[in-house]
């Protein structure tokens, strides 16, 4: 069981309704955080993970947010104020993950993977920071293997995330002293619907672990930069197994 390390803190976890996002909530809830959780269209997902923090104990709500919309960004932040009184921790976590080849590749998909995947976080994160000055939070990104190493198939991708992780370093040097910014890198991440499947086995053999990643790997990565000391700032922490190396 996680240590509730976070008790009394609040936190906003973007795209939260399911997958990584739902793990990322339910973890740091379990560590004893109160939890915003967004959404953009999955509000079925949202609000079964809304019940499974509330069975936590903690208190929970869930917003619709477009994170590449300042209206929406703002509006969600004055929701999680409004519920929880105060910020610790934001979760940039929403993102777009798109297969295409570099070559075919539209000026449409490229920026609509941008929008959601640089552009958000720093919205998120731009809007949010007075509230995480005043406490002396955590901004933890949600980055990706793929951002520092090429995958051909996926450049747009990986060149979104190649630029948030350098976002994260340049909110470190900018929201300090006052706010710790990190980011968490996973590698490939197996859920239920992928076990059997070729490519799921295929990187488990490949990862000097001899398995692929779990949502709640990644989790607890999160929570680790949560509740660690704030002079860790300003790293990308990647979670793959090794299969990076």
């Amino acid at each position: 069981m996680t240590s509730q390390t976070l008790i009394g803190n609040a936190a906003l976890v973007t795209g939260a309704a399911r997958r990584i996002g739902r793990e990322i909530a339910l973890e740091l809830a379990a560590a004893g955080s109160d939890i915003t959780l967004t959404y953009r269209s999955s509000k079925a997902e949202a609000e079964e993970t809304l019940q499974l923090i509330q069975q936590l104990g903690r208190r929970a709500a869930t917003v619709e947010c477009d994170v590449r919309s300042e209206p929406s960004v703002r509006s969600a932040i004055a929701a999680s104020i409004d519920l929880h009184g105060h910020l610790d921790v934001l979760v940039n976590n929403a993102a777009i993950y798109e297969s295409a080849s570099l070559d075919q590749l539209s000026l449409e998909q490229w920026d609509a993977v941008f929008e959601t995947n640089a552009r958000g976080p720093f919205l998120v994160a731009r809007e949010a920071l007075p509230h995480l000055r005043a406490s002396r939070g955590r901004i933890i990104n949600i980055g990706s293997l793929g951002g520092l190493r090429a995958w051909p198939g996926h450049a747009h991708y990986c060149a979104s995330k190649a630029a948030l992780h350098m976002l994260t370093e340049a909110m470190a040097k900018s929201f300090a002293p006052e706010v710790a910014v990190n980011c968490v890198a996973p590698g490939w991440i197996e859920f239920d619907e992928d076990k059997g499947q070729s490519a799921t086995l295929r990187f488990a053999a490949k990862t000097p672990m001899q398995r692929n990643g779990t949502a709640k790997d990644v989790a607890e990565a999160v929570v680790f930069f949560a509740s660690t000391s704030n002079f860790i700032t300003g790293q990308v922490l990647v979670v793959d197994g090794g299969l990076g190396l």
